[in-house]
C-alpha cells in the first residue's frame, strides 16, 4: 500500500483572516522590531544593505522592508523535489502532499538488548538508517542521533557517510561548519557521478538553524546556509521557538515571530542565490514553565504545526516541520497518544516535510529502535486517512449487493478477495488483533516487545551496503571514514 506524497490540507487551524493578520503582524516585526545578529556576518549585513534593508551595526539590528521580503519570497520555488538514489522514494514537495520520517539530535537510545538508556553512537545512525530503509511508511532519513563516540572534527562525513550506506531513502542532516559541508557535497558527488548530476537530482539537503529564537541571526548556521544556496543544495531553514520561553505565550504570537523568522531566512537566500531551493522550517514548541523543559508531545504543537504549513502555503514554499515527539521515556501508551495526535494533525494540516515525526523519546533526547517500528504504523494509519474514502461504482458494489441479496454473506464474494488487502490498512504486523487466547499462547507480548521482536529481526538480516565496494574504498581513500559495517 503506497502512501507517501498524499495530499493534506483537510486540518485548518488558522481561518484565511488569520493567515492574512499573522503574515501582516511578521512584517511590521521585521519592519519595526527586526533581527539582531552575532558578529561574523559582515558579508551578509552588505548584502542585506544593498538590497534595501536597514543595518545598524552599532545597536546590532537589522530592519527589512516589506516590499524587499515579498520582492525576495516570490523568487523561492514552489515545489522543491527531494530525490531518493533509486527513484523509489522521491519526495516530491509541493501544494499539501505528506510526507514524514525521522529527525533529531538525540545523545541517548534505548539498547535493543536491554531496554536500557546508553550513549548513541556513529553504529546507531547505520543501525537505524537500516531499519528505516525497511519500514515502507518512513518516507526520509534524517539523521537521528548524535555519535558520541567520535571526535566531534569527524562528525559530518561519518553521520552521512553512515546514513548514505544504510539506505537509499533521501537523507538530510545538519553540518557544524561550511568545510564539512563542502566534504559532504564531495561525498554525494562522487555517489551521484559529479556535481552537477547531484544538483541535478540531490539525493542529501542540509538543515541549517539560522534563527536563535527570538529574531537573532546565528553567524555559523547562517553562512552555512547561504553555501548550501551556492552550491544549489536544498536547506531546510530551521527555527524552533518555544511559547513561554523563545516567543510569546499564546499561540497566535508564536506562529507571528516564527513567520517573520522564516521570512528573513527566505530573503538572505534569495539574495544569496536567487532560486535557491529551500524549505520554511517553522518548528513551533513549547516550554515547559514548570521545568523550563520543552514539551514535545503536547496537542498545541500539532496544532501549531499544522498551521505552519498554511502559513508557508500562503507564501508559496514548501515547509518542513515536526510531529511525533513525546515527553514519555519509553514506547508506551503516553507515547502512542501523543505521538498519533501530532502526526495526525500535521499530516492531516498538509505539512510537506515532517521530521520527528519516527523513533523520537524524552523530549527529543531519546530514540529507540524499537519506537520506530510502532511509529512507522502509525504513519501509515495517519496517511491512510489522508487517502480519504473511494466512492466509485466498483466500490459503490451495489452489483454485489444485489447478487447476494438479503440474508446473504460477503465472505468468499470476488469482491471480498479483491479488496481485502487493499481496501484497509494492513499495518506492519506490530499491532495484534488475535484473540486472547492466541495471544497468551504467543507469550502475551505487548507492542513494545513485539515492535523489538520486528526490530531485531529486521536487523538480524545480512547488511546491504547501499555504496559499491570500489566506491567505498575511494571514498576511504579520501575521507576519514570511520564506520566499520561487518
Amino acid at each position: 500500500m503506497d502512501l507517501k506524497g498524499l495530499s493534506g490540507g483537510q486540518y485548518k487551524p488558522l481561518s484565511d483572516d488569520g493567515i492574512t493578520t499573522i503574515h501582516k503582524a511578521a512584517i511590521t516585526i521585521l519592519e519595526k522590531t527586526g533581527m539582531t545578529f552575532e558578529s561574523g556576518l559582515d558579508d551578509t549585513l552588505t548584502m542585506l544593505e544593498s538590497a534595501g534593508a536597514w543595518v545598524d551595526r552599532t545597536q546590532g539590528r537589522i530592519r527589512f522592508p516589506g516590499k524587499l521580503i515579498e520582492e525576495q519570497v516570490k523568487k523561492a520555488p514552489n515545489r522543491v523535489i527531494l530525490y531518493s538514489r533509486d527513484g523509489k522514494n522521491n519526495l516530491d514537495l509541493t501544494e499539501n502532499r505528506v510526507y514524514l520520517g525521522t529527525g533529531g539530535a538525540a545523545i541517548k537510545v534505548l539498547d535493543l538488548e536491554t531496554g536500557k538508556p546508553r550513549a548513541t553512537t556513529l553504529h546507531d545512525i547505520y543501525q537505524i538508517g537500516r531499519l528505516v530503509d525497511r519500514l515502507n511508511h518512513i518516507h526520509f532519513y534524517l539523521r537521528p542521533c548524535i555519535p558520541t563516540d567520535i571526535s566531534e572534527s569527524d562528525y559530518d562525513i561519518n553521520m552521512f557517510y553512515a546514513c548514505l550506506n544504510a539506505t537509499t531513502k533521501h537523507v538530510m542532516s545538519g553540518v557544524n561548519n561550511e568545510a564539512g559541508l563542502h566534504q559532504i557535497v564531495d561525498l554525494a558527488s562522487m555517489i551521484a557521478g559529479d556535481k552537477s548530476l547531484l544538483q541535478k537530482r540531490p539525493f542529501i539537503s542540509i538543515i541549517t538553524s539560522f534563527a536563535i529564537s527570538p529574531l537573532k541571526l546565528c553567524t555559523q548556521s547562517t553562512r552555512i546556509m547561504q553555501e548550501a544556496n551556492r552550491l544549489k543544495i536544498p536547506v531546510a531553514l530551521s527555527a524552533a521557538p518555544m511559547s513561554g520561553s523563545t516567543s510569546p505565550m499564546t499561540m497566535a504570537g508564536t506562529l507571528a515571530q516564527l513567520h517573520a523568522e522564516q521570512l528573513a531566512g527566505i530573503c538572505i537566500c534569495q539574495l544569496t542565490q536567487a532560486g535557491a531551493p529551500i524549505l520554511y522550517g517553522g518548528i513551533p514548541g513549547m516550554a515547559n514553565l514548570k521545568t523550563m523543559g520543552y514539551l514535545g508531545g503536547a496537542v498545541e504543537c500539532g496544532m501549531m504545526n499544522a498551521a505552519i504549513h498554511q502559513l508557508a502555503h500562503h507564501i508559496g514554499v514548501p515547509n518542513y516541520n515536526s510531529s511525533g515527539l513525546t515527553d514519555s521515556k519509553v514506547p508506551d501508551a503516553q507515547a502512542g497518544w501523543e505521538k498519533a495526535m501530532t502526526t495526525l494533525l500535521t499530516a492531516m494540516g498538509g505539512s510537506n516535510y515532517v521530521h520527528h515525526a519516527a523513533g523520537m523519546l524524552e523530549s527529543m533526547l531519546a530514540v529507540a529502535y524499537e519506537q520506530y517500528v510502532i511509529d512507522d504504523e502509525i504513519i501509515g494509519m495517519c496517511c491512510k486517512v489522508l487517502d480519504g474514502i473511494k466512492v466509485d461504482p466498483d466500490h459503490l458494489a451495489l452489483d454485489v449487493i444485489d447478487s447476494i441479496g438479503p440474508g446473504g454473506n460477503f465472505m468468499t464474494s470476488e469482491h471480498t478477495m479483491k479488496y481485502m488487502r487493499k481496501e484497509y490498512f494492513p499495518g506492519n504486523g506490530v499491532s495484534d488483533s488475535r484473540s486472547r487466547d492466541k495471544w497468551e499462547k504467543d507469550g502475551g507480548l505487548d507492542a513494545r516487545e513485539r515492535a523489538r521482536k520486528l526490530a531485531k529481526r529486521i536487523l538480524s538480516e545480512a547488511p546491504t551496503s547501499h555504496i559499491s565496494e570500489e566506491m567505498d574504498r575511494s571514498i576511504r581513500n579520501r575521507f576519514k571514514i570511520l564506520l566499520k559495517t561487518a
